[in-house]
């Protein structure tokens, strides 16, 4: 059985970290954002004041300037609403970026603490283009990328898991393409599932990626919780769209995943209590200091 699509969509996919094609993007000022609003903010009652936004984004190297102009474009694209007291702002999540960001915590948190089960079938989409068509082939690619599809080339995608196909129908009538074919297969007696999976994603890439995870993380400054919280959690947001949650049997041989996750797990743990009182302290000197 699959796991369930909890997020999709162009927006979704900024509190995973995702870029437009589905791959992890670069440390950014929004995402950073996003991080804070996730981790403190929507926990915290779902309100912050601006000056405990700047101050979180300035202990991961977000200037002043540059965190009040992403507050505002979040603001312009749905994500909070503002009220004014005093001389101070009050921002609030919408229920939209509420709910949204419960969703993409409960991925995050979740992701990688077990492999599904997998019924050794295939999903196997083929999907050939005209010369026409050729405009296609990108948006193909990222949808089927962000569905976890791997590709084979030629037009060949699989994925282990039956339940992506409502999403891989979905997304090639939405493009109109006419020659597809979708199909469950087994692998038979000539070659194995494993070589498949190497074929058609870049597991040693996304292993190297939890590796470097772990011993960055282990080595991290720990003088600030909260700076460290927020990195931690940023960094680790990424990986369910760099790794396909592909079963256990197809993974190569110590494939760190299993341990980047319990290493984030626990490490996320030690912190979150002086990181959350910290912030708790910050929300109410500013509140109270409103005029």
């Amino acid at each position: 059985m699959g796991t369930t699509r909890t997020i999709q969509g162009d927006k979704e996919r900024a509190v995973l970290g995702a870029k437009a094609d589905g791959q992890a993007a670069a440390v950014s000022t929004r995402g950073l954002l996003i991080t804070i609003l996730g981790e403190f903010v929507r926990p915290g009652g779902g309100t912050a004041w601006t000056q405990s936004l700047i101050q979180a984004m300035a202990l991961v190297g977000v200037q002043e300037k540059a965190a009040r102009q992403m507050i505002l474009r979040l603001h312009e694209d749905g994500w909070l609403t503002s009220r004014r007291i005093g001389r101070r702002t009050n921002w609030a999540l919408t229920p939209w970026a509420t709910d949204l960001l419960t969703a993409g915590a409960d991925r995050i948190y979740q992701f990688g603490q077990e492999r599904p089960r997998w019924d050794q079938r295939w999903l196997v989409l083929l999907a050939s283009m005209s010369e026409a068509q050729r405009g296609l082939r990108y948006p193909l690619t990222v949808g089927l990328t962000w569905a976890g599809f791997g590709s084979l080339g030629q037009g060949v995608w699989i994925s282990p898991w039956q339940d992506r196909e409502a999403e891989a129908t979905n997304l090639v009538g939405k493009l109109g393409l006419q020659n597809t074919t979708l199909f469950r297969a087994e692998v038979g007696h000539l070659g194995n599932a494993t070589e498949l999976a190497a074929r058609a994603w870049d597991l040693d890439a996304v292993g190297a990626k939890y590796r470097s995870f772990v011993s960055e993380s282990q080595t991290a400054e720990a003088s600030d919780p909260m700076r460290e919280l927020v990195t931690l959690v940023h960094r680790w947001r990424h990986f369910p769209t760099m790794d396909p949650g592909l079963p256990a049997e197809l993974l190569p041989k110590s494939f760190p995943a299993a341990k980047a996750a319990e290493h984030f797990a626990a490490r996320r743990k030690q912190l979150l209590p002086e990181a959350w009182q910290r912030w708790t302290e910050t929300e109410g000197r500013y509140g109270g200091n409103a005029k």
